[in-house]
């Protein structure tokens, strides 16, 4: 028999900001990647104006990366948006829900809910499944609720950037090139050390020792999914002082002639880290210093993929 429980978790927050404001974060699945720190990547594989088809890939855990797939429809006046996990994955036989907006003077209401109905044989575990959906909710919201009321805040902390290059090769070598972290150690000189596990053929965690242009040196650890042959993403998990979030990606475009290969940073600075860049650094110097920095990482990379995937095509 199948089991037809069902379940409903649902919390609310008051947001000091317009539901226009609150809406656009929920909407915009791609730019929340380097907001909530589980979030990894969101592929919007359709859009119909108000309903989406979204996968989603977030880290699990230091180890791992989960990936789903949501069907979300926004209410015409976009006072709601439902979702509806396509298929649910076990411990749950279905999995779907909603947000709500509502504003009164100038603050939003915001409710975020999930119905569920256990799997078979699950039924037992279903109280430490409502805990687990609000945890997350709590999470997202208290989340959501920071960047709502600070946006204009975040929008000069964050930085956001591409570097491209023509390549006149074969995209597979290119992307192979900026795939195989393992042999980064040999290829790419600013790499002092890299500590790579493949637990999936398409998902990369590593620890990397790099150096800047300007002499210094840290140590990150990064999550990267990959979408072959065109898309690699990565997030920075453990990052630079100076820096509250790194996400980023490598885009491989064919064109009749080559490939454009293209280099994106999306970084969110620290303001209590500010003085590591010098007494009375400002946030528009930090935004400078990055921009230099991690663009001067990335060009080089695409010249020595560019390089790679020429001498490969005897160019």
């Amino acid at each position: 028999m199948t089991n037809s429980q069902q379940y409903r978790v649902q919390d609310e927050v008051i947001i000091a900001a317009p539901a226009e404001t609150v809406r656009s974060l929920v909407d915009d699945v791609v730019g929340w990647t380097q907001l909530h720190k589980p979030a990894v990547h969101a592929e919007i594989l359709e859009d119909h104006g108000g309903e989406q088809l979204i996968q989603h890939w977030a880290v699990a855990d230091r180890h791992s990366v989960r990936t789903w797939k949501v069907r979300r429809a926004k209410a015409a006046d976009g006072s709601r948006v439902s979702f509806e996990h396509l298929p649910a994955e076990a411990p749950f036989a279905r999995l779907g829900g909603e947000w709500t907006f509502q504003e009164t003077g100038g603050k939003t209401r915001v409710t975020l809910s999930h119905d569920f109905t256990p799997a078979e044989g699950e039924e037992a575990s279903s109280e430490e499944l409502a805990a687990r959906l609000h945890e997350g909710n709590q999470d997202y919201l208290q989340v959501l609720g920071h960047c709502a009321e600070n946006r204009a805040v975040l929008d000069q902390l964050i930085i956001s950037f591409t570097d491209q290059l023509f390549i006149a090769g074969d995209i597979k070598d290119a992307y192979d090139y900026l795939w195989e972290a393992d042999k980064w150690e040999e290829r790419i000189p600013h790499i002092a050390k890299l500590d790579l596990e493949q637990p999936a053929p398409d998902v990369q965690f590593f620890d990397m020792d790099t150096s800047t242009p300007d002499g210094s040196s840290h140590r990150t650890r990064s999550v990267r999914i990959t979408l072959e042959p065109r898309l690699i993403v990565y997030k920075q998990t453990e990052l630079p002082v100076l820096l509250d979030g790194h996400t980023g990606h490598w885009k491989f475009i064919q064109t009749p002639e080559g490939i454009i290969a293209e280099a994106r940073h999306t970084a969110t600075i620290k303001p209590s880290a500010l003085g590591i860049l010098g007494e009375g650094t400002t946030v528009q110097d930090a935004r400078r210093y990055l921009r230099r920095v991690l663009s001067a990482n990335s060009v080089s990379n695409l010249r020595l993929a560019k390089a790679y995937a020429e001498e490969r095509a005897g160019v």
